[in-house]
């Protein structure tokens, strides 16, 4: 059984940083991708960054300059460095893999469960 579990989260002021980890579980073949979506209350999930396999980077413009993914391929962990945060960060972080896991041919979406960021303003 393939699981995704974040952490990380919790409540800093504004200007401080947070790192999340996600952390991948079970049979797994490969991973091809790792995200880190956001959701704030009453809005729409946000992609915040993705990573490659080969270590591709994309950010969302709200946070280019300010966060950082990386991934360790050995621990099957996507982080997400998280400084200079605004109250506008406030959200639920969601991690999400495509990943392929022993019993698959193919790459199969999975979610985290998700974990809170919360910077008061």
């Amino acid at each position: 059984q393939v699981r995704l579990a974040e952490s990380g989260g919790g409540r800093v002021q504004p200007g401080g940083s947070l790192r999340l980890s996600c952390v991948a579980s079970g049979s797994i073949r490969s991973i091809e991708v790792m995200r880190w979506y956001r959701q704030a209350p009453g809005q729409q999930r946000e992609l915040v960054a993705a990573v490659t396999m080969g270590g591709t980077t994309n950010y969302a413009d709200s946070v280019k300059g300010r966060f950082t993914i990386t991934r360790d391929d050995a621990q099957e962990t996507a982080f997400l460095q998280m400084n200079s945060l605004k109250p506008e960060d406030t959200a639920v972080y969601v991690c999400n893999a495509e990943l392929t896991p022993v019993t698959s041919s193919h790459p199969i979406a999975y979610w985290g469960q998700g974990t809170q960021v919360t910077v008061p303003s």
